[in-house]
């Protein structure tokens, strides 16, 4: 038996094979290591059975979860999601495509059966949720009709609707304040306990890669058992955007083939899809009765969509709140080193800040100013600071203004990027008269610092153009995008070698130019690790 381990947002996958156990934590010598705040160190441990994957919590400050049930020991069988702090994957099976394409067949739903109402949800919740109300008004003292499971008392139907409407009315502002997902979803099923007479309640959520996975379960019975949602139920609502309601799953010829069902004896349920639109399905809402049959009633179901609609409504807005988070978070942080409309660019990738990165060509310019040690030895700390903020302040602005990348100063010295994170078809040209403008920028401070008393600087510039290592690298508490690799050395070789006032690029860089500046040849840069000295141009400002 194999597995495969598969994270909610797609970005990470781990197999899973029965030679071995398999430690979950945040630590990088974890054998499936996750870099997220709410991971233990060691957060979990992994064995493949023939029954599954067993799973053992090893003491986590935010604990692991098998279908949204908290676990200390558990077993997870395939399209399984486990939880570890607030990380989500699944489970997939790694066995053969045609044992799996058997046991789909097997599953598949058959004609007939005995459910009660399926209701289409493709013209939106309000069409569906309004279709019968207007009948009410038709006979506003009819007597209220027996049955159901919803927690509204009333004497007459005109007053349950009233009744009803306050209740979702009510429900609305209880879900419109929590934009955390995890706890917008936990309150989604314990007022969904509030409002109908139910046994258990799941809400599953369709991932970006059309995976339905479970988020979060609740059993007045209290069996961890109960967590499991019948995947042909759910499948039947998501891809046929239904609403259902059944008064005997166990019985329903629609579901044969789905063993889950009669595992968990399920007798009446309901479920309904979460739209967020007309079309687009955010997941599913399950209620279930493991012992009446003939619980559930059309209004029921009806009310059911409705309170459904504005869950899907908040978890939608939740999620675009995290996504303003998430954007504003990587914005702040990124700013620093980006030109504002690269830096919005990056915010909105998905996965901007993960670990790793990829191996890519990077054009890698290098400042230093010349003498500068000694410089400082006569002047205060005060005026050092102001004169180094005056000269960042103005070469990061030129760097910026070329498209570049800030990747760090060090000390007076200062690392620029081209082609990374952001690549553009002329990242060599904009490094080069960055350089140039950098230049010329120097010799206007220095006019400005001699008519206020204040010391001059020179500049030695270098610039190369290579592969490179380029991506996010650090911690998990602290990240720094830069790249790593020989062409990194060259650069700041060239940049050694660069008298005060001087441009020194590479004979890599030089050759890629599309627009070549006016310049004349130097002596080759001998670099260490490599047999053949590097040709040098001087780039004439």
């Amino acid at each position: 038996m194999a597995f495969k381990l598969v994270s909610f947002t797609g970005d990470q996958d781990f197999e899973l094979t029965a030679d071995r156990a398999y430690i979950v934590g945040r630590a990088v010598t974890s054998d499936i290591p996750i870099f997220d705040p709410t991971i233990s160190r060691r957060h979990a441990e992994l064995h493949v059975t023939k029954a599954g994957v067993t799973v053992k919590d090893l003491g986590s400050s935010n604990g692991t979860f098998i279908n949204g049930a908290r676990i200390t020991d558990g077993t997870l069988a395939a399209n399984d999601s486990v939880t570890f702090g607030k990380v989500v994957f699944q489970v997939k099976s790694l066995e053969p495509a045609a044992n799996r394409l058997a046991t789909s067949a097997q599953s598949l739903p058959q004609a007939g059966g005995t459910i009660v109402k399926q209701i289409s949800m493709s013209g939106g919740v309000q069409a569906v949720v309004l279709g019968d109300q207007a009948k009410v008004a038709d006979a506003p003292a009819a007597p209220v009709a027996g049955g159901g499971q919803l927690k509204v008392d009333a004497a007459t139907q005109a007053e349950r609707v009233a009744r009803k409407l306050s209740l979702l009315l009510d429900v609305s502002q209880k879900l419109s304040g929590e934009l955390d997902l995890d706890k917008l979803l936990t309150r989604l099923v314990t007022t969904t306990f509030d409002v109908m007479n139910v046994d258990r309640v799941s809400v599953l959520l369709v991932t970006e890669g059309g995976e339905l996975v479970p988020r979060v379960s609740k059993s007045r019975l209290g069996d961890s058992s109960a967590q499991h949602v019948p995947r042909s139920i759910a499948r039947k609502a998501v891809e046929e955007r239904v609403a259902i309601l059944t008064d005997n799953a166990v019985a329903d010829d629609r579901f044969k083939g789905g063993q889950s069902i009669l595992l968990q004896s399920v007798r009446s349920a309901m479920c309904i899809p979460l739209m967020a639109g007309a079309e687009q399905v955010l997941g599913i809402l399950y209620v279930d009765n493991l012992t009446a049959t003939n619980s559930f009633s059309d209004e029921d179901l009806q009310f059911l969509i409705a309170f459904g609609g504005l869950g899907a409504i908040a978890i939608k807005n939740s999620r675009f709140a995290e996504q303003i988070q998430r954007e504003a978070m990587v914005r702040s942080n990124f700013e620093r080193y980006f030109a504002p409309n690269v830096a919005a660019e990056i915010a909105q990738q998905q996965g901007a800040v993960k670990l790793g990165g990829d191996k890519r060509p990077v054009t890698i310019l290098f400042t230093d100013i010349r003498g500068f040690t000694s410089m400082s030895e006569h002047m205060s700390p005060e005026s050092i600071a102001s004169l180094l903020s005056d000269y960042f302040t103005e070469m990061v602005d030129i760097i910026f203004a070329n498209g570049g990348t800030l990747d760090k100063f060090i000390g007076d010295a200062i690392m620029a990027l081209w082609g990374a994170p952001i690549p553009h078809a002329d990242d060599v040209d904009r490094a080069v008269n960055a350089a140039i403008a950098m230049q010329r920028a120097i010799t206007q401070l220095n006019t400005k610092w001699t008519a206020e008393g204040r010391p001059s600087i020179s500049v030695g510039i270098g610039i190369n153009y290579g592969d490179t290592f380029a991506g996010n690298i650090g911690s998990h508490l602290r990240l720094e995008y830069t790249v790593i690799g020989d062409a990194v050395n060259v650069a700041s070789r060239l940049c050694s070698n660069a008298k005060g006032g001087e441009i020194l690029i590479s004979d890599p860089l030089y050759q890629a130019l599309k627009n070549r500046p006016a310049v004349q040849a130097r002596d080759p840069l001998s670099v260490k690790n490599r047999a053949q000295a590097v040709p040098v141009w001087q780039v004439k400002v």
